[in-house]
C-alpha cells in the first residue's frame, strides 16, 4: 500500500506534491503543539503581551508629538497601519521558519543534513517548512486587527484622502507578500552560514539586530550621515526597510493625496528586491551546499 501511495504522489504535479508536504508538515506540527496546550498556550499569551506593550509604548509616544518624520508625515493612525503590517510580516516569519533555520545549524552539527540531502525532495523546501509554530498565529490576527480598524480610522478623519481604489487590498497584500520573501531570504543566508561556521547559535540574535531597523519608518533614518548610512545599507544592500514601509504606504498614504514618483519608485524598488533577495539566496544556500561535508566524514 505504501508503494502504492509513493507512485500516486509521483504521478502528481510538481507543485501539488510539495502543496501536500506543506499541508502534512502543517498539520503534524499542530497535532504536536495540541499535544502541548499549556505550553501552546503560554507562548500565545507571551507573544500577545509583547504586541500589547509595544501598541501601548507608541501611544504614550503620540501623546507627546503629532508625527513621526515631515510634518506631512506618519501620524497616530497612520502609524499604527504601519505597525500592524510589522506584526503581520513578523508574525508570518515567526509561525513558518524561524524555527526550522534555528535547527539548521543542529542538523548540520548531528548529520542530520545528510538525510535531508538524499530525499527526493529540494533541500531548502525541506529545511524551511517542516515545524510551523502555530503560537504565532495571535501576532498575525492582531496585526490584521489593528490595520483594518487604523484604516476605518483614517477613513473618519476629517479631510483625509487615502485614495482607496479596488486595487488597493491586493497591492497590499502582493507586499506583504513581498516582505516575507525578503525577509526569508535574509534569514536563509544568515542560516547557511552554519555550513561553513559548523554552528550558528547566535542567529537569533543577530536577526533581532536587523529586524530592529525594519519596525520603523525609513524617514527617521534619513538625518544626519549615520542615518543616511543606515538607509542606504537596509534600502539598497539588505533591503528589510522596504519589508515594512512599502504595504504600509499601500494602506496609510501617510505623505497625504496621490503617490509622488519616489513613492512608485519604493514600491517597484519592493517587488524588485523580493525577486533579486530569493535568487541570491539561493544562490548563497546553494554554494553552501557544495561546500558541505557529512557529519561523519
Amino acid at each position: 500500500m505504501a508503494s502504492t501511495e509513493t507512485q500516486s504522489i509521483q504521478r502528481m504535479p510538481v507543485v501539488s506534491r510539495y502543496l501536500r508536504v506543506w499541508y502534512t508538515f502543517c498539520r503534524n506540527s499542530l497535532i504536536r503543539d495540541m499535544s502541548f496546550r499549556t505550553d501552546f498556550i503560554l507562548q500565545c499569551i507571551t507573544s500577545m503581551s509583547w504586541a500589547a506593550m509595544n501598541f501601548v509604548l507608541f501611544k504614550i509616544i503620540y501623546r507627546f508629538t503629532s508625527s513621526i518624520g515631515p510634518e506631512s508625515g506618519w501620524h497616530e493612525n497612520e502609524f499604527f497601519v504601519f505597525l500592524g503590517t510589522v506584526w503581520i510580516i513578523n508574525g508570518l516569519i515567526q509561525l513558518m521558519f524561524m524555527g526550522n533555520f534555528d535547527e539548521f545549524s543542529e542538523m548540520i552539527r548531528t548529520g542530520g543534513l545528510d538525510f535531508a540531502l538524499l530525499k527526493p525532495i529540494d533541500t531548502q523546501f525541506l529545511i524551511s517548512f517542516p515545524r510551523m509554530n502555530w503560537a504565532q498565529i495571535p501576532n498575525v490576527l492582531l496585526g490584521v486587527g489593528l490595520v483594518i480598524s487604523s484604516v476605518v480610522a483614517l477613513w473618519h478623519e476629517p479631510g483625509k484622502d487615502l485614495g482607496f481604489a479596488w486595487w488597493t487590498i491586493f497591492a497590499y497584500l502582493f507586499f506583504v507578500l513581498c516582505g516575507v520573501v525578503v525577509m526569508y531570504s535574509v534569514m536563509i543566508a544568515l542560516a547557511s552560514t552554519s555550513i561553513w561556521l559548523g554552528r550558528n547559535q547566535n542567529l537569533y540574535d543577530f536577526w533581532f539586530y536587523i529586524t530592529n531597523f525594519y519596525r520603523y519608518p525609513m524617514e527617521i533614518y534619513q538625518r544626519g550621515g549615520i542615518g543616511w548610512a543606515l538607509w542606504g545599507t537596509f534600502t539598497f544592500v539588505v533591503p528589510i526597510l522596504v519589508v515594512s514601509n512599502v504595504p504600509a504606504r499601500v494602506l496609510a498614504n501617510p505623505l497625504g493625496g496621490s503617490w509622488r514618483l519616489w513613492e512608485w519608485g519604493y514600491a517597484g524598488l519592493g517587488a524588485f528586491m523580493a525577486v533579486a533577495s530569493l535568487f541570491a539566496s539561493r544562490w548563497i544556500f546553494n554554494r553552501a551546499l557544495r561546500s558541505y561535508r557529512s557529519a561523519s566524514s
